[in-house]
């Protein structure tokens, strides 16, 4: 702490000094750093000088010119795990602990429950067993639907569906982004299954069905080529997005519960949008990553090699 104090005031009694002398003082630490640097290739950094150095980032653009002692991929590294310990931080989940271990023959009735009916989601499902005369709770059977085993020949049909109807399909989806100051935005976007264009994107903080409305409107303002809408089960289209989108003469077709392959394309562009541009920037607002991902789209529609 004394030694954060002593560069702070460092910095402010510099800012009375002539430039020449500033450079001068400035290239003799370059120098010396440099001697150091290969002395010990790999200085332990303390939490300050990380924070230093994700706040430098924030405030200076030439930021990177100036760091030697670590890669500025460390530095969105730093972001990121900031991000999470804030979170970890302010999140006060309580943990369910002594539940009594349903048998196997309840567990096997969930998973002919799920293989059946591959569209009833936890709530479904704890109600019929209710009406069964069955007490197991709803997270319960949330959490043994993962482990159910999944029918083949549903995920064949699934995959002939795609691959039949490519050309008239379009999917929706949102991710998150976290900004500087630890807020979370979202990602919305439209994207068509045949020439895996974005037909349309926006950001938001407070997704709401009415928004994602709108944007529906937006994307497809006139009688539009698409006969199917892939999405998942998110509770943010809630009752209202499916309504709307078959009065645009689309059929909404929602995907199955903890299965993210069956909308692989609008995956597979989140995980090329992260790979490509969110790993390597730290978004500031929601004006600064809207102006990014636009970017980002322009050179993924028309510069970018496919393999």
């Amino acid at each position: 702490m004394i030694g954060a104090i002593g560069v702070l005031i460092g910095a402010f009694l510099r800012l009375f000094r002539p430039r020449r002398i500033l450079l001068l003082e400035n290239l003799a630490l370059r120098q010396q750093l440099a001697v150091f640097k290969r002395r010990h290739p790999r200085p332990q950094l303390a939490a300050f000088d990380k924070l230093f150095w994700v706040l430098a980032r924030r405030f200076w653009s030439g930021w990177k010119r100036a760091l030697v002692m670590v890669s500025p991929e460390t530095v969105v590294r730093w972001h990121r795990s900031g991000f999470v310990l804030y979170w970890r931080l302010i999140s006060r989940a309580r943990r369910v602990i002594g539940r009594k271990r349903i048998s196997k023959e309840m567990r096997d009735l969930i998973f002919r429950m799920v293989v059946q009916n591959p569209t009833w989601g936890a709530p479904r499902i704890h109600g019929e067993l209710l009406m069964l005369g069955f007490d197991v709770s709803e997270r319960t059977i949330s959490r043994w639907m993962r482990r159910a085993p999944r029918d083949p020949e549903s995920a064949k049909r699934w995959l002939a569906f795609l691959r039949n109807h490519r050309e008239a399909i379009v999917a929706m989806d949102f991710f998150t982004v976290p900004t500087i100051r630890f807020d979370l935005l979202y990602y919305f976007f439209v994207i068509s299954h045949g020439r895996r264009r974005v037909l349309l994107f926006n950001v938001t903080r407070h997704p709401t069905g009415s928004w994602i409305v709108q944007q529906l409107r937006e994307a497809f303002p006139y009688q539009s080529a698409s006969r199917f809408l892939i999405f998942d089960r998110d509770a943010k289209y809630g009752l209202e997005v499916p309504i709307v989108v078959r009065s645009m003469n689309i059929r909404p077709v929602r995907t199955s519960f903890q299965s993210p392959w069956q909308n692989g394309v609008a995956e597979r562009w989140i995980e090329s949008c992260r790979h490509d541009l969110l790993d390597h920037i730290i978004a500031l607002n929601e004006r600064h990553l809207k102006r990014l991902l636009s970017h980002y789209v322009c050179y993924y529609h028309e510069d970018r090699t496919v393999a």
